[in-house]
């Protein structure tokens, strides 16, 4: 549709459409890591990456509360991310994925006084081993998580060009018809088969007009 005053292309897209580019490698990295942390305490034993109990596939309390639900959670967020094409959908994951993260970082300390239970005590013989164990089961995990969902967030804050282009090629390809102008003709889209003679000059000759007239004009006389 024209704007009739200042002869402008009025934006025809919604604000919440956007590019399913715009949160898709954030979702990948959220996907992934939110996996980590769910499933490591089930399979960390196997490559000896483990807190107690040292043993696979054993379900506590703590590893559903602390692990398991905020690994799930991330995960999620960053599917919303990956999949969808609506701003406000693709935040809500990116907040879910921030939360989750969060959680990570600071599950443990409210564990006691929810009544959540312990994760148990990570199986190493020196510090470097133990503190890598707490990076990657909880702390790092948890801030890299956070990392990931506040960049999305931040992405999908802007409204760029992209974005407006995207929303408004959605729009035009729902509209049945184009809008008539205030002169009363309807701006119809032109379709493949439609002649470009009366809006495209034709090119000139190859010798610049010398002998007169375009290319394939016959010469003035």
């Amino acid at each position: 549709m024209t704007n009739v005053q200042s002869g402008v292309p009025a934006q025809r897209g919604g604000r919440m459409h956007m590019p399913r580019s715009r949160g898709a490698l954030s979702g990948l990295f959220l996907i992934a890591l939110g996996a980590w942390g769910a499933l490591i305490p089930f399979i960390g034993p196997y490559f000896n990456w483990a807190y107690t109990p040292d043993e696979a596939w054993t379900w506590t309390a703590a590893r559903g509360w602390l692990e398991v639900l905020p690994g799930a959670v991330a995960a999620f967020g960053g599917l919303l991310l990956l999949m969808t094409r609506n701003r406000a959908t693709a935040m809500f994951g990116g907040w879910l994925a921030v939360v989750a993260g969060a959680w990570f970082v600071v599950g443990q300390v409210f564990a006691g006084p929810l009544n959540i239970g312990s994760v148990g005590f990570p199986i190493a013989d020196g510090d470097t081993k133990r503190a890598l164990l707490e990076i990657t089961y909880f702390y790092g995990l948890g801030a890299v998580i956070v990392f990931f969902g506040a960049t999305a967030l931040g992405r999908l804050s802007v409204r760029t060009a992209r974005d407006i282009e995207y929303a408004d090629r959605r729009a035009y390809a729902r509209e049945p018809a184009v809008a008539a102008t205030d002169t009363g003709y309807a701006d119809a889209p032109r379709t493949a088969d439609a002649p470009r003679a009366a809006e495209e000059p034709r090119h000139k000759s190859r010798f610049g007009g010398l002998f007169g007239g375009h290319h394939g004009t016959p010469a003035t006389r």
